[in-house]
């Protein structure tokens, strides 16, 4: 069902004629996206059901299980998915040949090996497939669909690769091995041990101990005959060649963090880090609620404020040498540079204080993303990509192995941070050249560059582009981006050469992808604001038509009056950039004179995408959103700044303050309905959960007139007390940027509530803690305020899972909009 655009700029009537937007196969300018998209309306609009709460928060098996984690079949006539077991966690493995009718059929558990190959890789003759299944290894001749298993072993054996001679390599533990496919033989090619390498047979060096030698004929003999041995065994190890010499010494005290195997089996990459522990003692979380009805405490993870800086040592191991050199960050760009020295100075100087910058190491890693190591396919290059502790560059280097030194190609730096997507890079093997995303354009693109020449942009456009596949005669790369909508995510090829951009896809909404193992067609996952996510395939050509394959959403789902909302580009009055928002209104509501209610849900994350046009996360929240809509409601459902989705500048706009652009664009959204959905101003009010409870609180205490009343939901009450990874990148650490906290933390302005407040805390949430909200309340009430009220649940993590907790959650903050607005 495609998504009709309208045409219309923006105005009272937000269900004006629609007229479909065409997909150009190219792009060279950025495309301008209308002002306001409707969704597709849902199945059962014209229902006369009463969408009721109960039925919302059960479980959500009712819906329907979609299919999930599917992958092509290797014939490129099968797809496999698994789908939900209902009433149980269970997962169950469905095999479905396109073209077939219903569903698809189970698989056993008998024939599980040979199904479960979807993260199998191919040989280079595309004749063979190897992949792991429960700790094995396996084999497929993909023209006989042999299935031939390697190893029946308790140990795990996991990343499994080709190896340019045609062999497999797989490791287990700490230990890599080789797999000779004709003899059957196992090689072992290194053992890495976290241990120090051990000295030889050591002479007395105390007064004592060279008397004890001199005087006692016993002790002298018995070192003598150990040294005779340990030489007499290191002399064999050395001459004779069929005993194993691959012992790699790491270090006592070291944790191995990547190791890479190069596809000649002659080389390891390696990154190793002090095993110092992630947490203080004090980081624990009761749980009250447990099955021997004592009270358990759970460690959990560190603060941004306690987290410990570490740099990785990059190691080259010589699997036939067996030498090991460390790789130098020195010929890094910026290696050593302050890069906080502005926000050092500025710290210091609100404590009176002077800070002198200086030049020093900082603290690099391997990148937190998939695939950081990349060798060539003939093993005798390999890139790697490198973060900042400080989160403010990124380097994508090669390794020069003749003087084992790093050799930079990329260097990506951002004054606030580095975003944790659009990390994707890889070769262009039969060119010799790096392919990778960047967003240093503004929008994430795709980059080309031969080693030590200037890159060159293939992609440009105010749209984000991320997924990418390359075709295995690397002339192509398949990629997801929002290039049409900001909301609506299509797949499209680029011809690498040319640099031309084709739409593969006109489906609207949003969709994930896999090429099928021949290049020919696409698995598609496909889904609508008002429809969960289902299964399609389509041939990799433009024009071609999508055949749906899964048929999983319920019929009592598509019965129920759903509300189609509208995503409307409402102008800020802070930025250029419109602010993306999904409007839910009444039924009719363009022939009422009455001035409306309104409810603001804001999305969880910060960095995620809500007023999109495809399914989203948060199910519920659109399910509770048609409900207070069929009731006569207004709802809105912002993208504010922050939000994915919309570039760089929009994500970063909230660096070193967070919750001050978001509220600003939450109030930009509020007069926007008020001036053209007919809403009383006076009669709003929000709610959310997580980043949405922490800007519940940011708005009721920072702009009191804004809502009548919020509710706020696993919340953050206090960034200090949150995770390093996501919080130093935007506030970076309590110690360097103070400022930045105090300014963004709800619980600095406690004293600016004036309107009713609803808090609801899961108290065995290990993301956001539930001591965030136990020392907020404790603020409110050293303030003397009244008009709040807190309802906590025991047994419920960051996203609750019970559905007598979700009923009793929504119909508190259900009742709080009906008494309060």
């Amino acid at each position: 069902m495609k998504l009709q655009l309208l045409a219309a700029a923006i105005s009272f009537s937000l269900v004006a004629c629609a007229a479909n937007q065409n997909t150009p196969s190219s792009v060279s300018q950025p495309e301008k996206a209308d002002a306001v998209v409707k969704a597709a309306p849902a199945a059962g609009m014209e229902s006369s059901d009463t969408i009721t709460l109960k039925q919302i928060m059960a479980d959500p098996d009712w819906l329907g299980r979609a299919p999930e984690s599917w992958y092509w079949g290797d014939d490129n006539q099968t797809v496999f998915f698994k789908q939900k077991r209902e009433g149980s966690p269970i997962r169950d493995l469905y095999r479905k040949t396109t073209g077939s009718e219903g569903n698809g059929e189970q698989v056993s558990l008998a024939n599980m090996h040979a199904a479960s190959d979807m993260y199998a890789v191919t040989n280079d003759n595309g004749t063979l497939e190897a992949y792991e299944f429960e700790g094995n290894v396996f084999v497929k001749d993909l023209a006989s669909k042999k299935v031939r298993q390697l190893t029946f072993t308790s140990a795990y054996e996991y990343s499994v690769m080709f190896l340019a001679d045609g062999n497999i390599a797989y490791r287990a533990g700490n230990t890599f091995y080789r797999h000779d496919l004709k003899t059957n033989q196992v090689t072992e090619l290194a053992n890495l041990l976290i241990a120090d390498e051990p000295e030889g047979i050591k002479e007395p060096d105390t007064y004592i101990g060279k008397e004890q030698h001199k005087l006692i004929d016993y002790v002298a003999l018995q070192h003598r005959n150990a040294k005779l041995a340990k030489q007499q065994k290191d002399a064999l190890k050395k001459g004779n060649k069929a005993i194993t010499k691959t012992d790699f010494y790491l270090g006592e005290g070291n944790k191995i963090v990547h190791a890479s195997l190069s596809p000649a089996g002659d080389k390891l990459f390696v990154s190793i880090a002090d095993d110092v522990a992630d947490r203080y003692p004090n980081d624990i979380m009761p749980n009250y609620i447990a099955g021997d009805a004592q009270i358990k405490s759970q460690q959990v993870r560190s603060r941004v404020s306690d987290n410990r800086k570490y740099s990785e040592t990059l190691l080259m191991l010589d699997l036939n040498s067996m030498e090991k050199a460390e790789l130098s960050y020195e010929s890094l760009p910026g290696f050593d540079q302050d890069v906080l020295a502005k926000v050092r100075e500025e710290n210091h100087q609100r404590e009176g204080k002077e800070y002198t910058s200086e030049k020093q190491p900082r603290d690099i890693h391997v990148i937190r993303a998939n695939f950081p190591i990349q060798w060539h396919k003939n093993g005798q290059q390999l890139a790697v990509m490198l973060e900042a502790w400080d989160n403010k560059d990124r380097w994508i280097a090669t390794v020069d192995f003749k003087d084992n030194s790093l050799v930079s190609q990329h260097r990506l730096h951002d004054d606030a941070w580095i975003n944790w997507s659009f990390n994707e890079f890889g070769w262009l093997n039969n060119s010799d050249k790096l392919y990778y995303l960047s967003e240093e354009s503004g929008y994430s693109h795709v980059y080309v560059k031969a080693l030590g020449e200037k890159a060159s942009q293939l992609t440009s456009g105010k749209y984000e582009v991320r997924d990418l596949t390359l075709s295995r005669d690397e002339q192509t790369l398949y990629f997801k981006g929002n290039k049409k909508h900001p909301g609506i995510y299509e797949i499209y090829s680029l011809d690498i050469a040319k640099g031309e951009v084709t739409a593969l896809t006109d489906l609207g909404g949003k969709n994930d992808y896999q090429l099928s193992n021949d290049e020919s067609k696409l698995l598609i996952e496909h889904s609508e604001i008002t429809m969960p996510p289902e299964l399609y395939v389509q041939d990799a050509v433009a024009g071609a038509t999508a055949v749906r394959l899964t048929h999983t959403v319920s019929e009592k789902f598509l019965s129920l009056p759903w509300t189609a909302p509208s995503v409307v580009a409402i102008p800020s009055s802070h930025q250029e950039q419109p602010i993306y928002t999904k409007v839910y209104l009444p039924k009719n509501f363009d022939k009422s004179a009455e001035k409306r209610r309104a409810v603001m849900f804001t999305h969880g994350a910060g960095y995620l995408q809500n007023a999109h046009l495809g399914w989203s996360v948060y199910f519920r929240e659109f399910m509770f959103n048609s409900m207070l809509a069929q009731q006569g409601y207004v709802v809105m459902d912002p993208d504010y700044r922050a939000s994915e989705g919309y570039g760089r500048d929009w994500r970063t706009a909230i660096y070193r303050h967070m919750g001050k652009p978001e509220v600003q664009d939450m109030r930009d959204a509020v007069n926007w309905v008020v001036e053209n959905a007919n809403v009383d101003k006076d009669r709003v009010g929000t709610y959310g959960g997580s980043y949405g409870g922490f800007l519940t609180l940011m708005s009721l205490f920072t702009d009191p007139d804004l809502f009548q009343t919020g509710a706020a939901i696993r919340l953050v009450s206090d960034w200090a007390h949150y995770n390093h990874g996501y919080t130093s990148n935007i506030l970076n650490t309590p110690e360097d940027d103070a400022i930045a906290y105090e300014r963004s933390s709800p619980i600095y302005f406690a004293e600016g509530l004036t309107k009713p407040l609803l808090i609801n805390a899961p108290m065995v949430d290990d993301n956001v803690f539930f001591q965030d909200t136990v020392r907020l309340v404790q603020r409110l009430i050293e303030l003397e305020k009244q008009d709040f009220e807190t309802a906590i649940y025991p047994v419920e993590p960051h996203g609750f899972v019970q559905p007598s907790s979700w009923l009793d959650e929504y119909r508190r903050i259900y009742k709080l909009f009906e008494t309060k607005l």
